[in-house]
């Protein structure tokens, strides 16, 4: 895992950053530094077969538990225990995410699901499998012409952000195989805690995006000018703005939450 250096007071939130496909941990670079300047406890995980685990096979059971690890670490200070944890997922990780929170409702108390919005089953699934089949028989299995598009539409620095890691060549068709078994519609559907759909306005994964956000009980739809699949790589600013409005309004929810609570205890002890 990837985190800030910082002080062990107690943070303003936990932040938890999943990447996307082949990518790791690296990719959030800026948003580590940016959020970590904020005051908040912001960590980066390397999903199975990814970054420090390349070479691993990759399983959506794994994924979750290397998210719960870093979402409620067992060594986590006393005073951080009432802090909110917010979970962040871009494409893959988008989706790994909301499985997440369908799954444990009580192990998180936001969600931002980005650049995931299109149920990744059917055609459009068979057609990026078989895109990625195609690449993984180059002689390199496609490392120079991921770097190179990186490079193309990233710029130099975002893309050594994104190769930094390491570049997961052999995990496309197992992790596309275990993501189009997940049903994403109908895990919004159990999600209980607020989500923030995230999508840059030229993603070509915004397929579905009304779909999704009809799916879910509390939700509401971000779009990102100019930006595209990896919304935050090519607008990292906008990126991290949305993330810190996320925490503001966990914030103000678990504001309102404590003084419900305290507003009983209040009208019993003047009454006594």
């Amino acid at each position: 895992m990837n985190r800030p250096t910082g002080s062990r007071a107690a943070p303003r939130a936990r932040i938890v950053l999943v990447h996307g496909i082949r990518t790791s941990a690296t990719m959030w670079r800026r948003q580590l530094a940016a959020l970590g300047a904020h005051g908040l406890d912001v960590v980066a995980v390397d999903l199975p077969g990814h970054g420090a685990r390349i070479g691993g096979a990759f399983s959506v059971d794994e994924a979750m538990t290397i998210i719960d690890e870093a979402l409620n670490p067992t060594d986590a200070p006393t005073e951080h225990t009432a802090t909110p944890r917010l979970l962040v997922g871009l494409s893959l990780g988008g989706y790994l995410a909301i499985e997440f929170a369908a799954r444990h409702p009580d192990r998180l108390d936001g969600l931002v699901a980005a650049s995931c919005g299109t149920l990744p089953r059917g055609p459009a699934l068979d057609a990026y499998r078989t895109i990625a089949a195609a690449i993984a028989r180059l002689p390199d299995r496609g490392r120079w012409l991921n770097d190179t598009i990186a490079e193309t539409f990233l710029g130099r620095e975002s893309a050594a952000d994104i190769i930094a890691g390491g570049v997961a060549l052999d995990v496309m068709d197992p992790a596309l195989t275990a993501v189009g078994e997940l049903d994403p519609r109908g895990a919004l559907a159990r999600v209980q805690v607020p989500i923030w759909f995230v999508n840059g306005r030229l993603d070509h994964f915004r397929l579905q995006e009304r779909t999704l956000l009809q799916a879910a009980s509390d939700a509401r739809l971000v779009i990102v000018p100019g930006a595209t699949h990896l919304v935050s790589l090519t607008r990292p600013d906008d990126f991290t703005a949305i993330v810190l409005g996320a925490v503001a309004e966990l914030d103000r929810r678990a504001a309102a939450r404590r003084r419900a609570t305290a507003e009983p205890r209040r009208i019993g002890a003047a009454r006594a």
